[in-house]
Parts: C-alpha cells; structure tokens; sequence
C-alpha cells in the first residue's frame, strides 16, 4: 500500500495531486483532501519495485503539489502503517529514505514488517486512525489515557498484548488499537466488489452552479444507496463520484473510508470533490447537470441492535429527514447537538459537536442506547472528585476572559502551595477595564489533575466572585493568570 500525504490547507492544491497519481494507477483512492491511496502490488511490478514507484510518486507529487506544500509519500503493508510512514516523512523528512529538492519524502518499511515499524512509535499515532469508528473519538481518547498510565507508552507495548486480552477488558476499541499496532488494518480483509447495478445518479435540471445545490441533491443519493446496502447486510468502503457539467466536462474520483460510508460522508466527499474541481486548471466552464454514485467496495455489516420497542417513530423519521436538509444546505459542521462530558471544569461537562459525529439523528431511543452502552451520559453521571457541587453555571465561556483580581490593597490575590488565598479578593478587573467590587467570594477550590502526563497536566484555583452589581462568576488562578471561566444565573 502507498499513501500520499499533502500538507496543505486548500482543497484546490490537492486535485492536481489526486491526478498526477492516475499515471500510476486508475484505483488510486482519496481518504480526504490531501491524503490518498492505493495498493502498490500490480504498479510496482510495472514499475521496477515498491522503492522505485515509490521515488516516481514523489516526483510526481511535488511536481503537481504546491511550492508552499510539504509531502509524504509511505509504502507498508496496511492502510494504517503506510499512512503512518507517510505522516513520518512530512513531519521528520530525516527519516526519509529518498528525499528530493522538492520537499518531498519517502518512507518504506520493510515488507511484512509493519509491527516491528510501528513498535517505537508513540499512542498519539492510534487517536486519529480510531476516529472514523462512529461513537469512538471518546472512547479512543480515555483508551489512550488507559493505556497510558498502565505503563503502555509505544505502539510496540499495546501489540506485545494478546488480543483476546484487548477485546475482554477495552471492548471494540481495544480490539481496533491492537490490530493497528500489529501493523493490520483496522478490520479483517472481507471486502468484494459491488454489484454493476448498485450505482445511484441523478440528473440536474437545471443545471446547478452552487456546490451545496448538488450537495442537496447527492444526499437523497447517498441516503438511498446506504439504506439499500443495509438492506443486504452490506456497508461500503470505497465509493466512485462522477460529476458533468453542460459544457462536457466531467470529473471522476475514487474515495476510500476507513471504516463505513454513512450518507454524510458520502455529501463530504461530493463537496471536497466539486471544490477541488472548480478551483483545479481545469475547472469546468458551466453549471452540474448529473452526479453519480458507485459504491466499489462493500464489506458484511457488523450490524445494529434496534431498540426493544421498535423502529423510530414517524416524527422522529421527519427531524431527522429536516436536519439532513439543513445539513445538505449549510453543510454536515453547520447542525450540532448537546453532548455530555466527564469532567472536573465546567467547560469539560458538555460540549456541541457535529450531528453525524455524534452518532446522533434526533432519536430517543438512540440516546437511551448510548446511555445504556456506557458512553458519553455514563461519563457525565460517574464521580468526578474535585467537581464544583451545584448548581452548575449558566453561561460558559468558549474562551475565557482575562482578568485581574486584586487585595483591598491593591495587590493582585494569589495562592499557596497550600491552597489557601493570600488575601480576600476586594476588586475584579475586567478586560475591557472596568472595575467592579468584590461583595462576596468563596473558594479557593485547588484542581490538580493528570499530574502523570506533563502535556495533559492542568493546575488552577476555582474562585466563586458576586460583584457589586449583583452578577455572580467562577473566576480562576491558572498559572499566575486569572481568568474569569463562566457565570452564575
């Protein structure tokens, strides 16, 4: 496998790259913008060994990338350990095996070595790989935490354990982070060929000059095409969009997922392809009249459980028919929901995070279903020791204000190693300057968590501050700096 990394941040700079990869092959596949490949075995053959492709690759890409760009090029055994050994070479070019003038590097690990290649590298490398999981961009992060204060520090340790130890006491997560540290992928290679007659299109009239037109349009697309692969105990893995537009232009991309094709994805990859096409050289020169989608690749389902009284309710069916369209209008970041949180801070115990991301579709039953699979609500509900008692605050800021706190001498407040203020706080400053006085205060609450992880670690005194004017604030002493984190109603 050969994966191509780009750094860069516009969606235009990575189509000229995802077409000089098509001299190579016609398979090769896009992950995301920036990030795509393609199996190695029948290309190398042609062209002299994977070592050989491999250094055509990264002629090929930095002559089509940007100058401003970096890239990587990987060559392993598995999706995972390429993709790592491609990130390796933008982030470390001195690793490199092959490095050219242009800035772009080569990594080959050796073959049937993925595990040996991974072993030294750090738990950071897995939390991206187990995001595409649905549900399990939490539950990867508290399995890294896991690991980590068990001693696990490497990606070599979390192979070296068995896998029915990672299944019995981490549960799917575990199972997918110690197949990726073998150097695997994250699931068993089950995946066949489509059927000819499974691809879905639609024709545009008329025709559509606006990407988020045919965004619209290409989710009642994608909603038909997965609904009808579950029907058949099937998810797709690879999909093929193929757009036209009146002029006789057309545009054809293979995208890959590491995991499953749900109908969000499926408009993500329709929106990075239409942008990446009109602002490539050669964009076409009028509006969409048809987009079509080819599902590839599909894999047998892993299935779901439906909740004990049935299917959703008719009303439930119309939100979330409601919210796809917004989504397919604004796009799939624009609709959020309410989440909960563990934590000890208030900005840790709830969050608003992307419907799809969440897993979530305006449906009881699956709130209920995450509560009983012990996610997200069960972490918000267990005992967290240093947690401010109710009531919680109204109002949280997403960034806090800086602050100034100071003694009736004009001092600014501090406080000891042993947790106590070295003077009642008299007057708040805020950042705009205005001056207020302290009538009341409780606290010093001291907070001192993840002290075994330096990165992570946070220290802060909690302050509960009413003012002169009545309002009532939780105010904080973090590292010299006081900042004010949320409002009481």
């Amino acid at each position: 496998m050969i994966v191509v990394n780009l750094d860069c941040a516009d969606v235009g700079d990575c189509e000229p790259v995802a077409t000089a990869l098509e001299q190579f092959t016609p398979l090769a596949e896009a992950l995301r913008p920036g990030l795509h490949a393609f199996g190695a075995r029948g290309p190398s053959r042609y062209f002299g060994g994977e070592r050989a492709l491999a250094e055509l690759v990264a002629q090929a890409v930095a002559g089509a990338g940007p100058s401003t760009s970096k890239a990587g090029v990987g060559v392993a055994d598995g999706l995972f350990a390429a993709g790592v050994a491609a990130r390796m070479a933008v982030l470390a070019p001195g690793l490199s095996d092959v490095e050219s003038p242009d800035t772009t590097a080569v990594v080959v690990a050796p073959p049937r070595q993925g595990r040996q290649f991974l072993a030294g590298l750090p738990l950071a490398f897995l939390g991206e790989a187990m995001s595409p999981l649905p549900g399990a961009t939490d539950d990867a992060e508290a399995l890294l935490d896991v690991l980590w204060r068990l001693g696990m520090q490497t990606l070599g340790d979390v192979a070296a354990l068995t896998e029915a130890d990672m299944l019995g006491r981490f549960g799917r997560p575990g199972l997918l982070a110690h197949r990726l540290a073998q150097g695997l992928d994250g699931r068993p290679v089950q995946t066949r060929p489509a059927d000819n007659g499974s691809s879905v299109e639609a024709e545009i009239y008329p025709p559509a000059d606006r990407i988020e037109t045919v965004a619209f349009m290409a989710r009642t697309l994608a909603d038909g095409m997965v609904a009808r692969l579950a029907r058949d105990g099937l998810d797709c893995v690879s999909i093929a969009i193929e757009a036209e537009s009146d002029g006789g232009h057309a545009s054809s991309r293979r995208w890959r997922h590491e995991y499953r094709f749900d109908a969000a994805a499926v408009v993500d990859r329709v929106r990075w392809q239409l942008e990446g096409w009109y602002r490539s050289p050669e964009r076409p020169t009028g509006p969409i009249t048809l987009i079509r989608v080819t599902p590839c690749v599909v894999t047998p389902a892993d299935g779901r459980q439906l909740g004990m009284w049935g299917k959703r309710s008719e009303a439930d069916e119309r939100a979330a028919r409601a919210l796809a369209r917004v989504q397919g209008l604004l796009g799939p970041e624009a609709v959020t929901v309410p989440r909960l949180a563990g934590g000890r801070r208030p900005a840790d115990t709830g969050r608003r995070v992307p419907l799809h991301t969440a897993g979530a579709d305006a449906s009881p039953e699956k709130a209920k279903g995450a509560r009983k699979a012990g996610k997200t609500t069960k972490a918000a509900e267990a005992p967290w020791r240093g947690q401010l008692p109710a009531p919680s605050p109204a109002v949280v800021l997403a960034q806090p204000e800086p602050i100034t706190v100071t003694d009736g001498g004009g001092a600014p407040v501090t406080v000891g190693g042993r947790g106590e203020a070295s003077a009642p706080p008299r007057q708040l400053t805020d950042s705009t300057g205005r001056s207020r006085t302290v009538v009341a205060w409780a606290g010093p609450w001291p907070l001192d968590e993840r002290w075994w992880r330096p990165s992570a670690r946070r220290r802060q005194a909690r302050f509960q501050l009413v003012l002169e004017d009545g309002s009532a604030h939780l105010c904080v002493l973090e590292a010299g700096h006081w900042q004010r984190e949320a409002t009481y109603d």
